[in-house]
Formats: C-alpha cells, structure tokens, sequence
C-alpha cells in the first residue's frame, strides 16, 4: 500500500500499554495532594457532607484517630478548616490560642507529626454574617481584615501549623502575614497564597460542610470568573509580596489561568480541585454515567498538566486507597 500522508506515525508509541506507560509525560501520586479536612467542634460522631458524598465533618475529639487514618493511607499534607459554633462579627474565635482553629491544628499535629498542616488563614467559618473579614458599612473593611489576618496566622503558627494559606482575597494580605509571622519568629513559615481565587459558582458544597454560608455574595473580594488578565496580575502581587507557593482556584474551569501562571513563575503552584467539581464527578458517577476512577484520573491529570506541583483534592484518600 502506497502512504499518503508523512512517514511519521504517532500510533507506533500507542502500541502497547508498556510503550504508553514509559512515555507518559505526567502523573500524579499521594506526594502531590493536600486532603482539606472539615473539623467541628462540640460534635459527636463523623456527620456526612450530603452534597459531598465520602466526606465527613470530623468531631474535634476524633480528630486523633482521622489524622493517623490519614497518615496511614501515605498522605503527607492536610489543609483544616474548623466548623466554629463560636462566630462573632470579626471572627475572633480563630486567633484566640484556645479557639477551635488552635485546637484542632495542635491536635493534628500531635497525632501524626510528621504531617504538613496547613491552615486555611480566613475568617468565613467564624463570623456570624458569614464572610470573609471584618464588616464596615456594607463592605468588608480590608485593611482591618488584614491586620486580623496576621493575628490569626501568628496562633496558627504558634498551635504547630506548617503552612500559612491566606484565602480572604484581601489587598496586602500576604505582606500582612509576612510581617506578622516574621516579627513573632516564625520567618521560616512558608505562605501559599490563594492568589487566584474566583467568585466561583463551584463553592456551594464547601460552604455547606464548612458551615459558612452567607446572604449576598463575596465579589467584591473575589475575582470575576471572566478575568484572566486580572488573574495574572493577582499572583504578580502576591509573588512581590513575598508568597511562597501561588494558588489558583478553582482548577478545573481556569486551567487556562493556572498555564499562563506557570508561563510567568518559577514557584511552586496548587490548584484547589473545589467542592463543586468533586461533587459533579461523584453524582454522575453515582447515575451511572461516568466512570469516577478513570474521570478522577483524567481530570487531576489535566491539572497536574496544566502547570500544577500540588493539588487540593477531596479525591486524596481515594488515590491514596486505590493508587492513580
């Protein structure tokens, strides 16, 4: 048979699962995942998060026992998120050392202490109205946020935190917390910056299970979906102020965003894979009309693809139990 198109034939590296396995350009383990844990306190037992469906709010008394679950399984890093049944207007509970956000960060370590903790640094699950830093008027006061944001991040390095992410959205946050941590001696705790962070319709379940929903919304702090340039720039500043690690959230929908970071940037970059896109993934599975092993994989290594080193995931202890 004469050929009729170049000699080049891209079907003979497909030829075998072992050809595919040797040249598969990316993949992903239990070393790139950060499991976000919801723990509440003055809870009994596991309380399952319906439109999360394989997730659970922790009761704080057994937060020993799901650490070294979770470290037992191979994963290295968690992200808490405490479920406060003492909220007040600033959120005061989460840089109190005897508040919950201390409480469950101490205890996390103390039960599996090579873990990474990390802690979500924001106030939504500890104000009253629900949003993420101090009201004025009917705005979120920035500055004031900030200065509160830093007296949180200094508890949480203090309760035993390994990381600080800052995720309020607020202007000068991580130069905030930078100069908080440093002036307490904590210069060596890193900062991974929610640098990108949307005024995602994908939040829903997150706020469910972390109990922080709120009439009105949050965009006057969070990005505009249809932003990518401002995006960019969003993680420009953080960079110059001194972040870490830069996060893009959600993944899914702004793959295109977490590339171009990639482009620009030589630190490390997470990207949240949020409550929105895990649950889609787990309903339709339940339906019957997806496979949610192989979509998992697909979708965490479009992720990784796109420019990631870490992945905020729900799905972490399912890689971890049944591998990528």
């Amino acid at each position: 048979m004469v050929n009729r198109f170049p000699l080049t034939r891209m079907r003979r590296l497909r030829s075998s699962q072992v050809m595919r396995d040797l040249l598969q350009e990316n993949t992903v383990s239990v070393n790139d995942l950060i499991y976000p844990i919801f723990v509440e306190e003055e809870l009994d037992d596991f309380a399952p998060v319906d439109s999360m469906p394989g997730i659970f709010r922790i009761p704080e008394r057994k937060l020993d026992a799901a650490i070294k679950e979770i470290a037992a399984a191979g994963i290295k890093a968690v992200m808490t998120f405490g479920v406060s049944h003492h909220k007040d207007e600033i959120g005061s509970d989460s840089w109190s050392r005897d508040g919950l956000m201390a409480r469950m960060i101490k205890r996390a370590k103390d039960a599996a202490p090579r873990m990474m903790v990390i802690s979500d640094t924001c106030f939504c699950e500890y104000t009253s109205h629900g949003h993420c830093g101090v009201i004025h008027g009917n705005d979120v006061h920035n500055d004031h946020t900030i200065e509160n944001l830093g007296k949180q991040a200094v508890v949480a390095a203090e309760a035993g935190a390994d990381m600080i992410a800052p995720s309020s959205m607020m202007d000068g946050q991580v130069t905030a917390i930078r100069s908080a941590l440093d002036g307490s001696g904590f210069s060596n705790i890193p900062i991974m910056a929610y640098s990108s962070k949307f005024a995602s319709a994908f939040y829903g379940p997150f706020r469910a299970a972390a109990g922080c929903d709120l009439d009105g919304d949050r965009k006057a702090y969070q990005m505009n979906p249809m932003n990518g340039r401002e995006a960019l720039l969003e993680s420009d500043v953080d960079e110059a102020e001194g972040a870490d690690i830069l996060m893009v959230k959600p993944a899914m929908p702004y793959l295109d965003v977490l590339t171009k970071i990639r482009q620009r940037s030589l630190l490390p970059l997470a990207a949240y894979q949020v409550s929105g896109e895990y649950a889609m993934i787990k309903f339709a599975a339940q339906a019957g009309a997806i496979d949610e092993h192989r979509v998992m994989r697909e979708s965490l290594g479009a992720i990784k693809r796109a420019g990631a080193d870490l992945i905020l995931t729900y799905f972490a202890m399912d890689i971890a139990r049944q591998g990528f």
